[in-house]
């Protein structure tokens, strides 16, 4: 009886995502760059406008908060600006609007993009 209540727990535990794991949350960065600022500004994806960095978040919501911070831009006379979408365990993660482009919902867009030569 013993053993059947453990099970029976451990059961209810794994199926309540007690020992959930975290899921794949693929960031795809496509940056414009300031004039003549392409190879410094694409550098972080090794020399090409466009790539993806491959990481993980517990939840769908969690990758696409990652999305969004990866809009980011302090090399302001470099980076004109950036588009980011994101897949959740392969699945495209929609912004705020029902778009793909994270950097829709990014506060500080207007702040930070198509600052090139100011």
């Amino acid at each position: 009886m013993k053993s059947a209540s453990l099970f029976l727990t451990a059961l209810f535990l794994c199926l309540n995502g007690a020992w959930a794991v975290a899921g794949s949350c693929d960031i795809n960065y496509t940056r414009t760059a300031c004039p003549g600022k392409e190879a410094i500004s694409f550098k972080k994806c090794d020399g090409q406008a466009s790539c993806v960095k491959t990481g993980t978040a517990d939840t769908e919501e969690a990758c696409r908060v990652k999305a969004v911070a990866a809009c980011a831009n302090d090399r302001l006379d470099i980076t004109k600006s950036k588009l980011i979408t994101a897949t959740f365990n392969g699945k495209p993660v929609k912004n705020k609007a029902g778009g793909t482009d994270h950097c829709a919902d990014y506060a500080e867009r207007v702040a930070e993009f198509n600052k090139c030569g100011m």
